[in-house]
């Protein structure tokens, strides 16, 4: 049987309305009541993907891309091309080692923080939710990938979404948070005994966003409560549910875990671009660890930027900028690039395209009506808790 719908939730539109589109948009979709499954068209991927707003941003990112490599950078693509298909297979493989292994510590963080805000869930259907999301944000902009994970857990689990979405959120902080830290780090070490305003400019840059988190995040761990009492009834219960999820795991305990996990995460993506320099055999760019995390840590935070998948044109420029500011040719600077992001893109695209077709869960979370999910909420869930004890509002 259906599960009743909250009587304090109008029944959320699921076809073209007043908004005129039929698709979901993010305030929508967080506002949908947890009984109420969202309709598969409105997550379709090969709607999301087949837009005009879709490809318009893929093509925003490659025009920046040919704006800055060839009338900006005059760059000699026979050079950059020949540097890259007699890269070391070998070291590839260890580069693509080291992106990978990032996967099961984000799901083990985002595991660990569920289970705090009351959603039990495993390892391994974490690691594949997020995964799937990474898939999505490599294809559509506006890192609709984040809400999708909040799709996959709702159809699977029942979760609300307005507070996975808070999970998110503070996943983002912490890696915003630690990725400023390491950065200042490298970047100090690196850069020490040069004098260079523009990166002394960066680090203080760095240091003021990364004090300034910090403040905010303890601002809405302490206080951020008690701002439902100044919002109207329906927006102050999707704000609650919110800061559970995004404060509901911040304790003295479980705070310490989640900042070793997302430096251990980061870590290993500067060992990527690392052993990717060292593939690459440019004897222009005999840059070590401290440098190799300094310039994947930088190019990182332009991931935020939502304009295009998986910040496509930011970030390469990102990468050839900081690798210039050490000195290496824009031909090896792009080489660098390039190959860089065909492992954290490409690979994700091949690799989250076959799980995405074959994935049982999103068969799940796609197909749950109202029926089915309360026939869910009496059984076991691959976490191996009662779904009707996940996540409620």
């Amino acid at each position: 049987m259906a599960e009743p719908r909250d009587p304090g939730h109008a029944e959320h539109p699921s076809a073209p309305h007043e908004h005129g589109h039929s698709f979901y948009e993010p305030g929508e979709f967080l506002d949908a009541p947890a009984s109420e499954p969202i309709p598969e068209r409105e997550v379709s991927l090969a709607r999301r993907f087949l837009n005009l707003r879709t490809i318009g941003s893929i093509v925003f990112g490659v025009a920046l891309l040919v704006l800055l490599f060839v009338f900006v950078l005059g760059v000699d693509w026979g050079r950059t091309w020949s540097q890259i298909v007699h890269a070391n297979l070998g070291l590839l493989f260890v580069a693509l080692a080291m992106y990978y292994l990032t996967f099961p510590l984000r799901g083990f963080r985002w595991a660990f923080i569920l289970r705090r805000t009351g959603t039990p869930i495993r390892l391994v259907p974490a690691t594949e939710i997020l995964f799937l999301s990474w898939f999505v944000n490599c294809l559509v902009p506006a890192k609709l990938g984040d809400l999708y994970r909040a799709y996959l857990l709702k159809g699977t689990y029942g979760a609300s979404a307005s507070r996975t979405v808070g999970t998110i959120f503070i996943e983002r902080i912490a890696d915003i948070i630690v990725v400023f830290g390491l950065d200042l780090a490298a970047g100090y070490w690196s850069f020490r005994g040069r004098q260079r305003p523009e990166v002394d400019a960066l680090f203080i840059a760095g240091f003021v966003v990364a004090v300034a988190l910090v403040l905010f995040v303890l601002a809405l761990r302490f206080a951020g409560g008690h701002l439902t009492r100044f919002l109207p009834s329906r927006l102050a219960d999707l704000y609650e549910r919110f800061h559970e999820g995004s404060t509901g795991a911040l304790t003295p305990a479980s705070v310490p875990v989640i900042v070793m996990v997302t430096g251990a995460i980061w870590l290993l993506e500067g060992l990527r671009l690392y052993f990717v320099i060292h593939a690459l055999n440019l004897p222009a760019a005999h840059l070590g660890i401290s440098a190799s995390v300094f310039v994947a840590l930088a190019a990182a935070l332009l991931t935020a930027i939502p304009l295009t998948p998986a910040g496509v044109g930011f970030v390469e420029a990102g990468i050839v900028g900081a690798l210039l500011i050490y000195g290496v040719p824009h031909e090896s600077a792009v080489a660098v690039a390039l190959t860089d992001r065909a492992i954290s893109i490409m690979t994700v695209i091949v690799l989250g395209g076959i799980l995405y077709a074959f994935s049982g869960m999103v068969r799940r979370a796609h197909g749950a009506g109202p029926a089915q999910r309360g026939r869910l909420r009496g059984q076991k869930t691959v976490a191996g808790a009662p779904s009707g004890k996940i996540g409620q509002p």
